[in-house]
């Protein structure tokens, strides 16, 4: 097992310096000269000349890449443009509020999803799965952007269960108070696409071998799918499940946004509003850097799940 995940951690840098150069070349070529977004359109070349020395970019591009290397291996990458704020106490306060939303919404949706999963494989292709199939599909067919102003109407405005906005200092009033809309609304847009694949998995599991042979044993189809085909089936919903959680962080801007969540991804927002590159590369970097790691995690887990599975 520690051989396995030193080798898993070498063959990762490879692709971290892949990431690593794509990133530089996109902010430095593609991406325009931030100096004259710094400078303003009325600023003359001696400001922007002294703004590019600033910025280092007065140096030849492999000095640059070595500078960008040291900023990711020390975790600085100076301060954010917009508000002179270090760009690495910006992404450890607004992990937090990400996170508090996020880590509840997953862990509700994957148990929702297991459970309904497992549940409707013992009516399978019946009235009651085509109908939750149609309702399925017409909720993931409903924009996130309708949950979130139906959800804030009704249940914050009319009826005065949940503020509207709003986040405070404590985690758990946060947690309980100003948290539990955002999450509401996660699970209506998350848990229909998450049933259908869910199911897939696991009527893809029930067509197998083992469970015509644990039927003709005489096994309840309780114990058959809750036990064996659950088990079997949790490898595809560990990798969905860990694949997505950094893009989670990204992925839920649009809440962050409409409740007013200093998070994550109404910081990557705030960012490209602005131009401030520092914080954009940083954030781009640690997601990529977070995707390797959860991927080897996911692996780990498949492990434990079913000691059959042979790391390789």
């Amino acid at each position: 097992m520690f051989a396995y995940i030193l080798r898993r951690l070498w063959q990762m840098l490879p692709t971290m310096a892949g990431v690593v150069v794509l990133v530089f070349v996109l902010f430095n070529w593609v991406g325009g000269d931030p100096a004259y977004l710094l400078a303003g359109k009325m600023a003359n070349a001696e400001a922007i000349a002294n703004i590019r020395k600033q910025l280092g970019m007065d140096e030849p591009y492999y000095v640059q890449l070595w500078i960008f290397v040291k900023q990711i291996a020390t975790f600085d990458f100076g301060n954010a443009w917009s508000t002179g704020e270090p760009v690495s106490h910006i992404i450890a306060t607004r992990l937090g509020p990400s996170l508090t939303v996020l880590v509840p919404l997953t862990v509700l949706e994957t148990v929702l999803g297991i459970a309904a999963a497992l549940t409707i494989a013992f009516v399978r292709g019946s009235l009651t799965d085509r109908a939750v199939m149609v309702a399925c599909t017409v909720g993931m067919s409903i924009s996130i952007l309708v949950y979130i102003i139906v959800f804030q109407y009704w249940l914050a405005y009319k009826l005065g269960l949940f503020p509207v906005q709003g986040w405070g200092e404590n985690w758990l009033q946060n947690l309980l108070r100003y948290a539990i809309l955002p999450i509401l609304i996660g699970l209506a847009v998350s848990v229909a696409p998450t049933l259908r694949l869910f199911r897939s998995f696991v009527l893809d599991e029930v067509g197998q071998d083992y469970v015509r042979t644990a039927r003709a044993k005489g096994l309840p189809e309780r114990r058959i799918v809750w036990v064996h085909v659950l088990r079997n089936a949790s490898i595809p919903i560990i990798t969905y499940v860990m694949s997505n959680l950094p893009a989670l962080l990204i992925g839920a801007f649009l809440l962050e946004r409409f409740f007013g969540i200093p998070g994550i991804g109404r910081e990557v927002i705030l960012a490209v509003e602005r131009s401030d590159f520092p914080v954009i590369k940083a954030i781009t970097v640690y997601v990529a850097a977070a995707t390797m790691v959860f991927n080897l995690l996911a692996d780990l887990m498949y492990q434990a799940v079913d000691p059959r599975v042979q790391l390789k």
